[in-house]
């Protein structure tokens, strides 16, 4: 298992620290975990839903989001995890396109488990049929982390790094994570 201490876009924000972990498990699950340090309770935690509903524009409330890039390819998905324990994934064929709001939903990515812990948020994807269609072995996937913390002094970006002038989780130069 890999583990990223993700940092945050304003770096005088230290007030929260989070850090995910990433595990491949044969043939095609992933498995991430985010733990979050908050000793002044600043982040604003959504409504615990009673099953994993798909929703559109979780980023807009405290939001964790994985992406998955393919080596030497344009297109990507965008997972996104809400401590709700609501979720979605989304496909993207190059840099943010198509630029439909709410993105297109992915439907070849599926979810296995999805839950709130005390120590932030567990998840467990079923790539299968992302793998399987586009002929990928786990050496041609790249990963990325990042999260949006609603907080009490305002909403707070995280990625594994930033490279672009604004906070971009979309740019795959901040996608770290290779198998």
């Amino acid at each position: 298992m890999a583990s990223y201490e993700l940092s945050a876009f304003d770096r005088r924000f230290q007030s929260v620290s989070v850090v995910g972990a990433i595990e491949q498990q044969s043939p095609f699950t992933l498995n991430v975990g985010f733990w979050i340090r908050d000793p002044n309770q600043l982040i604003q935690w959504p409504e615990l839903v009673s099953s994993n509903p798909r929703k559109d524009f979780l980023w807009e409330d405290t939001c964790f989001e994985i992406f998955i890039g393919v080596q030497g390819e344009d297109y990507y998905r965008e997972i996104n995890l809400s401590p709700s324990q609501a979720w979605q994934s989304y496909q993207f064929e190059e840099y943010r396109y198509p630029e439909d709001m709410p993105p297109q939903a992915a439907y070849d990515i599926e979810l296995n488990q999805l839950k709130r812990t005390h120590y932030g948020l567990n998840v467990s994807l079923d790539l299968t049929e992302f793998m399987l269609a586009h002929k990928l072995k786990w050496a041609n996937v790249f990963v990325g982390l990042s999260a949006v913390l609603k907080t009490a002094q305002g909403e707070q970006f995280y990625a594994m790094q930033h490279s672009s002038q604004n906070a971009d989780f979309h740019n795959k130069r901040d996608w770290l994570h290779v198998f």
